[in-house]
């Protein structure tokens, strides 16, 4: 540091003496001044001209930005005019979806109901068709058990089927094989005319009490002879033998019999026979109705016996009702009653299980 000290003093004793500042005149620093006073002036002009000139274009810009001011403002009340309009045709837009949307629910309800009022109207008639369907297997069983008609039974099974050809479910296709199965056995039958038999029966059955007994013939009374005129004792006389000789007369009767053993019977017994005979045709029904072709044939041949030994045969009556007793006899009642018991069977089955389902709705899978 000492030395540096020393350098420093060294070299400051070294350098040469300052120059004398020469005395300046009056005159230059007057210039100066008027330099700078040129030049303030002229700065302050500047700086006028600049203020001028940025105080109009302030007031441009103001303008401008009052006219833009004024301009939005209008643009923003037309935006809130657009607003308010689009708000209100929102609103109006959102009521009318609104009614819209109500009148859809009340459209899908109605919808619904009617749904649901098909379904149950085809629910209710596929179960009536059912119900017709069961009435008439139940007509056709009791047409055959009760009267032996087949060709009833036969109608009956066959309009059972045809309703049943109205519903198409897979369900019913057993009962309509069944139907069809017992519809080809009736028709496979023999031809009977059970009805007609029975109605002949019945009628031959309620002539019993106008046929005539073989005894019960009457001889001719002779005719009256015709009345005098009171001529005194001697007619009333006369007239008195002619009754007692008719009295007489209807006291004895003489009859050609045409069998060997004349079957006389009395009042009582002739009553009796006419009831056996009734009970004999009934017991014929009973066997025709009931297939029992032995018993129908013996009663009819037991009555038929009845009426050729105990009628008067030489009647056209009797002769008539032995006629149709005869072709009622040579008619052969096949043994055992025809059945229908596959439908039966199918139709039990076919109520043990649920109610038909109801058909699928219109547009749904």
């Amino acid at each position: 540091m000492s030395e540096e000290n020393k350098i420093s003093g060294e070299e400051t004793l070294a350098l040469p003496p300052p120059a004398a500042v020469p005395q300046g005149r009056p005159g230059g620093t007057a210039g100066w001044v008027a330099g700078i006073a040129v030049v303030a002036l002229a700065a302050a002009g500047f700086a006028g001209w600049q203020w001028f000139e940025m105080r109009g274009q302030v007031d441009t810009l103001r303008q401008e930005l009052a006219s833009r001011l004024a301009a939005g403002d209008t643009l923003a009340q037309e935006a809130r005019g657009v607003a308010r309009q689009g708000q209100e045709s929102l609103a109006s837009l959102q009521a009318k979806v609104g009614a819209i949307e109500s009148r859809l629910s009340e459209s899908e309800g109605q919808a619904a109901s009617l749904e649901a009022l098909y379904q149950e109207f085809s629910r209710s008639r596929d179960e009536r068709t059912l119900a017709e369907v069961e009435q008439a297997v139940i007509m056709a069983g009791q047409q055959l058990q009760l009267a032996g008609n087949v060709e009833a039974a036969l109608v009956a099974l066959q309009g059972a089927e045809s309703r049943l050809a109205l519903i198409d479910h897979a369900r019913l296709q057993p009962l309509r094989r069944a139907l069809a199965a017992d519809i080809e056995a009736l028709r496979a039958l023999p031809g009977l005319d059970v009805a007609g038999m029975s109605i002949k029966l019945e009628l031959l059955q309620g002539k019993v009490d106008e046929l005539p007994l073989a005894f019960a013939g009457e001889a001719q009374t002779p005719p009256p002879d015709p009345e005098m005129p009171a001529a005194g004792p001697v007619n009333f006389l006369v007239d008195l033998g002619r009754e007692l000789w008719r009295e007489v007369q209807g006291l004895i009767r003489i009859e050609r019999l045409d069998h060997a053993e004349p079957a006389l019977l009395g009042p009582a017994q002739g009553a009796y026979l006419r009831e056996n005979l009734k009970i004999r045709l009934l017991s014929a029904r009973l066997g025709l109705l009931s297939r029992d072709g032995r018993s129908f044939s013996e009663d009819l041949r037991q009555a038929a016996t009845w009426v050729e030994r105990y009628f008067d045969v030489r009647e056209a009556s009797v002769q008539q009702a032995l006629q149709d007793l005869k072709v009622l006899g040579a008619v052969k009642i096949p043994e055992g009653r025809p059945t229908i018991q596959q439908s039966l069977v199918a139709l039990q089955a076919l109520q043990t299980r649920p109610t038909l389902a109801a058909p699928p709705a219109r547009g749904q899978r």
